[in-house]
């Protein structure tokens, strides 16, 4: 074990093996679509340097992250072999950067359009770009106002080099809601008018799920990547790819009657043995999830309040208790992220992505598996 897991508190194992595999098939969803990856929020907190360039050498060539700089951290990462969107577009005057980097902005607004058009006029060449249009969900991209701005005046689009036309779902993850087929028709005939050449994207995770005209040239699934279902009860062979850890820091034996926690929330009903666990919601555990670690198979249920800093857990019916200073699972196949945000009242992907930088982390991959 290296010094750093030695003094790691909690440790969160990323499994890349299982986000490559989810990647797979993913793909094999996408049918003649290309699959890329969206490793924003640094892949949705696993670390996007790691997944970024195991799934490069898996044989993925299109990443989308939020911010340029997310994607100049990723090209240090995955080098020059693939291409990177930056979903956020382009912040005033880092038009360099982009280019310097090899980054490529997804343009939301006509007056980023502007600003590409005149750099390109300033640089004698034109200029790689992904155009997003708003098909409906009303957050990002040209509206289609913009968009017949765009057809009836093509100088609008000089030194322009439009790469792709992408959109996003805002009802995906329910199958049935109408808002999908009217954002694929909007979407279809917004596309016609924009350069033909360009790719076409629309699925996200959930989309992809949707069927295959959803998929167009290229699908963009994230959540999926990590291990998150993205419609509850539709991706079965999706793997889980985070489990992380806590050390337990003291052990007690606590009368009937003691009193644990913040507020004494909890009055134990009989004499029990408690641990506490280096863990809690500055680490991006929900206060309000008052669920299990798990040790040995053995279910360890939490003891009063979420800390900032520590949980209790009730050890008294283990037959096989943890010591002070092992290793308790408090995500693992038994307590997935989806049930985590169940009992959140969230979504997996808040969960996934608040999970704490104090975390040791603990990338695990077989070679044989890398090709």
């Amino acid at each position: 074990m290296s010094a750093a897991m030695q003094r790691a508190e909690a440790i969160m194992t990323v499994d890349l093996d299982a986000v490559v595999s989810n990647w797979r098939m993913l793909s094999k969803l996408a049918g003649k679509a290309e699959c890329a990856a969206v490793v924003k929020a640094d892949a949705y907190g696993l670390g996007a340097a790691e997944v970024g360039f195991a799934l490069q050498a898996a044989g993925c060539r299109t990443f989308f992250v939020a911010h340029l700089e997310e994607g100049l951290e990723l090209r240090k990462a995955i080098g020059f072999s693939s291409r990177v969107f930056i979903l956020n577009g382009t912040p005033p005057g880092t038009e360099g950067e982009f280019l310097n980097s090899v980054l490529m902005p997804v343009v939301n607004t006509r007056g980023e359009a502007d600003s590409w058009r005149r750099h390109a006029s300033e640089k004698g060449r034109s200029m790689p770009v992904a155009l997003q249009i708003d098909s409906g969900m009303s957050r990002l991209g040209l509206s289609p106002g913009d968009v017949a701005m765009q057809a009836t005046d093509p100088a609008l689009m000089g030194g322009l080099s439009v790469e792709l036309v992408m959109s996003h779902l805002a009802c995906a993850d329910a199958a049935h809601h109408p808002a999908n087929r009217a954002q694929l028709r909007e979407f279809s005939k917004l596309r016609t008018v924009l350069p033909k050449h360009a790719a076409s994207s629309l699925a996200n995770s959930a989309g992809i799920l949707l069927g295959k005209e959803y998929h167009f040239d290229l699908v963009r699934p994230g959540a999926a990547l990590y291990g998150i279902n993205p419609v509850a009860g539709q991706l079965s062979a999706v793997r889980q790819a985070v489990t992380v850890s806590a050390r337990v820091l003291q052990l007690r034996e606590v009368p009937v009657d003691t009193r644990v926690g913040y507020g004494h929330a909890l009055a134990v009903q009989r004499r029990s043995r408690l641990a506490t666990l280096s863990i809690g919601y500055a680490d991006g555990w929900p206060r309000g999830a008052s669920l299990s670690a798990f040790y040995k198979k053995q279910e360890l249920p939490f003891a009063g309040r979420v800390s900032m800093d520590s949980i209790v857990v009730d050890t008294t019916d283990c037959a096989d208790p943890p010591g002070e200073g092992e290793f308790v699972d408090v995500i693992c196949e038994r307590q997935t992220v989806d049930d985590i945000a169940r009992a959140s009242g969230t979504i997996g992907y808040e969960i996934m992505t608040r999970l704490g930088r104090r975390f040791s982390r603990d990338y695990r991959r077989h070679a044989a598996l890398a090709a």
